[in-house]
């Protein structure tokens, strides 16, 4: 008998998933804008991950090709001919892909003659293009996890907002301040604002990581763009 009791006086557990189902429309808006805000995150952090692994590798493959040639050091035709066929297996490469770029460059060049101090400044503007391409390729879609980072935690700020709104709404209208009357509208609050920083946390931790990566590639980029551009130098240039 006294079982019997206890389980009828016992208080009724708040599931979130029908607080979810439960829950005003805005309040649904909010969650659902922050759930497509996580799984995009998730999808760039997973895409984005791969790419710099393929960057990194390729990058580091492409590089001990060209500098364990020393006839690439001498600007030896047959070598550059065969390092530039050998290329297109690190198409993921940026620094293959600057390569790529001058090499074509001085294909042009070379067939209207010797280059001159002006057709090796085409060279390098045409390097500078390519890595500001392959810059601007490895940034994108890296911006949606800063606007996430800084967007998703007012966005469940909002939500829990409304929620609360809500509960005093209903407080207003069954004039009760009881537990049974608040605490649904403030647990769905509550649940809009754990969406928003589980969806910032991870934004913002991915962003700066991705960021320092592109840096370092970009900068093994320019490195590799300024030798390059030297061996020409050296070994081309014609007053």
């Amino acid at each position: 008998m006294l079982s019997v009791f206890l389980q009828t006086s016992a208080p009724e557990q708040l599931n979130p998933w029908q607080l979810v189902i439960g829950a005003s429309p805005v309040v649904q808006f909010v969650l659902l804008i922050l759930v497509f805000m996580m799984v995009m995150c998730l999808y760039i952090i997973g895409a984005k991950w791969i790419r710099l692994k393929q960057v990194t590798d390729q990058s580091r493959g492409f590089l001990a090709l060209f500098w364990a040639d020393e006839r690439a050091r001498t600007w030896n035709g047959k070598a550059m001919n065969e390092i530039h066929g050998q290329s297109a297996a690190y198409d993921r490469s940026p620094i293959a892909t600057v390569f790529r770029a001058g090499y074509r460059e001085l294909a042009r060049i070379a067939r209207g003659g010797h280059p001159s101090i002006a057709d090796i400044g085409n060279v390098e503007r045409a390097l500078r293009r390519a890595q500001s391409a392959e810059l601007t390729r490895l940034e994108n879609k890296v911006s949606f996890l800063a606007t996430t980072a800084s967007t998703a935690p007012f966005v469940g700020l909002f939500g829990t907002v409304w929620g609360v709104m809500n509960s005093f709404i209903a407080i207003h209208g069954e004039k009760s301040a009881g537990l049974d009357v608040v605490a649904p509208g403030i647990a769905e609050a509550l649940i809009a604002t754990a969406l928003g920083l589980a969806a910032a946390i991870p934004a913002v931790m991915a962003y700066n990581y991705f960021v320092r990566r592109i840096r370092v590639v970009d900068s093994e980029t320019a490195a590799f763009a300024s030798d390059y551009l030297n061996i020409i130098r050296r070994h081309l240039l014609v007053d």
